[in-house]
């Protein structure tokens, strides 16, 4: 399911970007990795193997890309999360993208996973291109799910229920676009496109799936979107009343996925 507020002012919402970290490890352990075809292809469109990743979270992308044979250094704003993603190997500086300082460093890639909407768009192109090498990619990409219909019909029930002015509910309430066709796939464009640095930006879409039971679907829950900022009290309704409707269902959940690619590289001189 996309986040709703995907319009120019999302990268200003920094209390939702920075919640996250509240729980770090399930953020790591629950959420969806990328598919391999994804990490390759970006990896092997880079001129080189070292990659800076923006976001870079817990690490999870960035784990991805070492495992292809990549170089990764992270930056994420977020001290929880850094920690947590130094434990597990990989090196993060912790900034907001935009103030971080790159003491000349330059990279083969600037990569990206299910952050680039928290980085002004115009801004963040420019300073990608500042640590790029001539020829340097950006790519910044996500998972976008859909959800089957029943369930998104009944969930959205739920959180109109218990939280009717949260961002998911909204997303419950509204139409799910093509994947390629997402605000924030848009908004990426249009700033890399402002930038004026990079060529023309690419979209590369890349599909799996994935059956949740019951208890994963509700594990991941708390790390989606503003969940973190609920009061106790309404997330427990909000996971009974998601763990009722998967049980009528079934017991289980697929969720198809699309991992969107948006992507630019620098000129070569």
């Amino acid at each position: 399911m996309s986040n709703p507020k995907l319009g120019s002012e999302l990268h200003q919402q920094r209390r939702t970007a920075e919640s996250y970290g509240v729980d770090s490890e399930r953020y790591d352990r629950t959420r969806p990795r990328y598919p391999e075809a994804m990490v390759q292809r970006i990896a092997q469109s880079c001129p080189g193997a070292q990659l800076l990743d923006v976001g870079a979270g817990t690490g999870i992308e960035a784990r991805q890309f070492q495992a292809a044979g990549c170089s990764v250094l992270g930056v994420e704003p977020d001290p929880r999360m850094a920690e947590f993603a130094q434990s597990r190997g990989t090196e993060v500086e912790i900034a907001r993208f935009e103030d971080w300082d790159a003491a000349g460093r330059l990279f083969d890639g600037v990569i990206s996973g299910q952050a680039w909407h928290w980085v002004d768009p115009v801004a963040g192109a420019a300073k990608a291109a500042s640590v790029l090498r001539p020829g340097g990619r950006l790519a910044a990409f996500w998972n976008v799910a859909a959800l089957p219909a029943e369930a998104r019909e009944a969930f959205g029930e739920v959180y109109l229920a218990v939280v009717p002015d949260a961002l998911a509910t909204r997303a419950y309430s509204m139409p799910t676009p093509p994947p390629g066709d997402s605000p924030l796939v848009a908004k990426t464009i249009d700033g890399l496109r402002q930038a004026d640095v990079f060529g023309e930006p690419e979209q590369w879409q890349f599909e799996w799936e994935h059956v949740y039971t019951k208890g994963e679907w509700l594990d991941q829950l708390p790390t989606q979107g503003d969940h973190s900022q609920f009061p106790p009290e309404k997330l427990d309704k909000v996971l009974a009343g998601v763990a009722d409707a998967v049980d009528a269902m079934g017991g289980s959940l697929t969720v198809t996925y699309t991992a969107v690619v948006v992507t630019a590289a620098l000129p070569t001189p």
